[in-house]
């Protein structure tokens, strides 16, 4: 069952308040944080529906407070696309599922990069694969919508700020309209 505007918002109304895996905001702040810093970094309403909607997997399979904790992978990355598609494109959804292989790109491509991902972060990333061989990030950022997904990670790393004033929800979905499939 594909969810309209109408469900993310009620999504977000219910689980949103949730502890965002150890970090100081809720599941609600994190994705409006990192809409927020994709917009401002001049992102356009696919992208910045991609930033608000990349976490929307783990409100809708929950595995309570912080599975990585447990040896948990919630394979969160995959779990929103089905509810997903058919109502956003491409552009949307793939940076959606590439967020996570994106970090394990960063991790591979950037010195200073892991050391700079909260313990959460590199708790999930081993449970995730590890960080890409050479010849793995190679190929990753070759495919269509990789960089895009690589933006899309960075300014997740950003939106874990506390008290971090943001638009309110309305604000991005109205966004997120402009770019859903007739």
């Amino acid at each position: 069952m594909a969810l309209n505007l109408e469900d993310i918002e009620t999504l977000f109304a219910r689980r949103g308040g949730e502890q965002y895996s150890g970090e100081p905001v809720t599941q609600l702040e994190h994705a409006l944080q990192t809409a927020l810093r994709a917009e401002r970094d001049g992102a356009d309403d696919e992208l910045v529906t991609a930033a608000l909607l990349h976490d929307l997997g783990h409100l809708l399979n929950e595995q309570g407070e912080s599975p990585s904790l447990r040896g948990i992978d919630d394979l969160h990355q995959y779990y929103a696309l089905p509810f997903l598609r058919g109502v956003f494109s491409d552009r949307v959804l793939t940076p959606i599922q590439w967020h996570v292989d994106a970090k394990r790109y960063l991790c591979a491509t950037r010195e200073h990069y892991w050391a700079g991902l909260s313990a959460d972060s590199k708790r999930s990333l081993e449970l995730q694969g590890g960080v890409f061989s050479a010849d793995q990030a190679e190929r990753f950022i070759g495919q269509p919508h990789a960089a895009e997904a690589v933006r899309l990670r960075l300014w997740d790393d950003l939106a874990k700020e506390a008290d971090c004033p943001t638009p309110p929800l309305a604000h991005f979905l109205a966004r997120a309209q402009r770019c859903m499939l007739k």
